[in-house]
């Protein structure tokens, strides 16, 4: 499933409030391939307890409630996670019985509850640089409150060559100060998914590809969508966000087509680890 372009959005606005809009608008919706492939392979349905690590705005949840399954998560974000308590409120008919937090699992685990079956980590980021340390003990933490053999889900950047996201990530690795080594981003590795559920204790079990191209309706909500992710913030605190939006632009602009649209093709990669 590919993602269609967006519709244009208001002139970019710099406060954490906007960035959270601007992910659950722009961003967000560029990893549903992603979401739907998983979602498959494991045959998300009526009967899976779900619990998502980086929730984000809902959108993964959203699916996957939509699919029967009974949904939770937790995010450090709070704007994030406001906006995905609107998106899986009961008056709109979606997410029955949602439970959302910001902290770790037992924030959205009721006492006697079912252990969850199945635990996501989709967002790449937290794949990168010194967040892997803090992932996987979150990981460890998820993984005591599922079922024995339940599948853990891991997801980050494709090989780069096939990642056209990552020229516009590099400038925000090179912009960044160096001493802000954990909330740089740096290029996946090859074998960092397996290394960090191995870290956390969990048995790798498969894995696979998804194309999931980033397409955006005009330059503008390109680099919104871009700064959006968090991998920017750390070179916009090093130098400021004028400087950080000018060569972001730049980097961009090899995928501006005739249209005035964006278009970058990325492949990203998922793990399937064992509890």
């Amino acid at each position: 499933m590919t993602p269609t372009l967006v519709r244009r959005h208001r002139p970019s606005a710099a406060s954490p409030g906007s960035r959270a809009r601007d992910w659950a608008e722009i961003q967000e919706r560029m990893l549903v391939p992603l979401y739907e492939a998983v979602y498959q392979r494991l045959e998300v349905s009526s009967g899976t307890r779900l619990l998502s690590l980086g929730c984000g705005s809902g959108l993964a949840l959203l699916m996957a409630s939509a699919r029967g399954a009974t949904v939770c998560g937790i995010d450090s974000d709070r704007r994030r996670l406001d906006l995905a308590h609107e998106r899986l409120s009961p008056e709109g008919g979606a997410g029955r019985g949602a439970r959302l937090g910001p902290g770790g699992p037992e924030s959205v685990t009721e006492p006697g509850a079912p252990p969850f079956n199945l635990v996501t980590a989709f967002d790449p980021l937290y794949c990168a640089g010194g967040g892997a340390h803090h992932l996987a003990g979150a990981l460890a933490k998820a993984a005591a409150c599922a079922e024995y053999g339940a599948p853990v889900v891991l997801a980050g950047w494709g090989p780069q060559e096939r990642c056209a996201a990552s020229g516009a990530l590099r400038v925000a690795a090179r912009l960044a100060d160096p001493m802000c080594a954990p909330s740089r981003w740096r290029p996946s590795g090859r074998d960092d998914l397996e290394d960090l559920a191995q870290r956390a204790g969990l048995r790798p079990d498969g894995s696979g590809r998804v194309a999931c191209p980033y397409g955006y309706a005009d330059l503008g909500s390109a680099v919104r969508g871009m700064l959006s992710t968090g991998a920017f913030d750390a070179a916009i605190e090093a130098t400021d966000e004028e400087q950080v939006t000018k060569e972001l632009a730049e980097a961009l602009h090899p995928y501006l087509r005739h249209d005035g649209t964006v278009w970058m093709p990325n492949v990203f990669r998922y793990l399937i680890a064992r509890v």
